[in-house]
């Protein structure tokens, strides 16, 4: 049976999955990481996916918008027939998180996060932004100060939110064509929460890996 990891992305607990969950094919782990542990990084965050694979040996590592930083290196650990990234970050071997803002040219976007609600949760429901809300947590910058690792020889899916105002859509299709060019691409008319928008739609692509 195959087992679903879901890595998620900045300051979110597991609860942000629970519309997606039930619509995946095979087993799924929720990764709980302690995002706000100063001393717990990429390599931490990698670290405990692992554990939590333990001896499954058919794996699709799922990752969101900054678990696109922890993605290969879980991958490259883990029996994993796929990797599914959602709206992801994709580092170059050897560039950290925190040099990639600049390195892809988001810092020229002038993206301004400042009113959170409306640029990470455009299009989702009261109801689910309050699952959102309620999942949200500290984050820690250490796990930008990591150095980026080759990415393993897995099939690689990325899911495309074409209403994302944090990574607009024209910026992630420019970074995936340059950094995955053999990635398999699919995209949604969500914004960069698409599990609590389009859990549907997401889970189709993911079960497709």
């Amino acid at each position: 049976m195959r087992t679903n990891v879901l890595i998620p992305g900045g300051g979110a607990g597991p609860g942000y999955w629970s519309r997606l969950v039930p619509l995946l094919d095979g087993e799924v782990i929720a990764l709980d990481l302690p995002t706000a542990d100063p001393s717990a990084g990429v390599a931490e965050y990698a670290d405990l996916a692992v554990e939590a694979v333990g001896d499954r040996e058919d794996v699709v590592v799922v990752a969101h918008s900054l678990g696109g930083l922890t993605a290969p290196l879980v991958a490259a650990r883990v029996p994993a027939r796929a990797i599914v990234l959602i709206t992801a970050m994709v580092p170059r071997p050897g560039e950290t998180g925190g040099e990639w803002w600049e390195a892809t040219g988001h810092n020229a976007l002038g993206v301004d996060s400042s009113d959170e609600k409306a640029v990470f949760y455009n299009g989702v429901d009261p109801e689910g932004i309050a699952i959102g809300d309620a999942a949200s947590r500290d984050q820690s910058f250490t796990p930008f100060n990591t150095p980026g690792q080759p990415w393993p020889d897995v099939p690689v899916r990325f899911l495309f939110c074409t209403e994302d105002r944090f990574f607009p859509i024209d910026f992630m299709r420019r970074v995936v064509a340059d950094r995955l060019p053999g990635a398999v691409t699919g995209e949604i008319p969500a914004g960069h929460m698409p599990m609590l928008s389009h859990p549907k739609e997401v889970a189709s692509f993911i079960n497709q890996a």
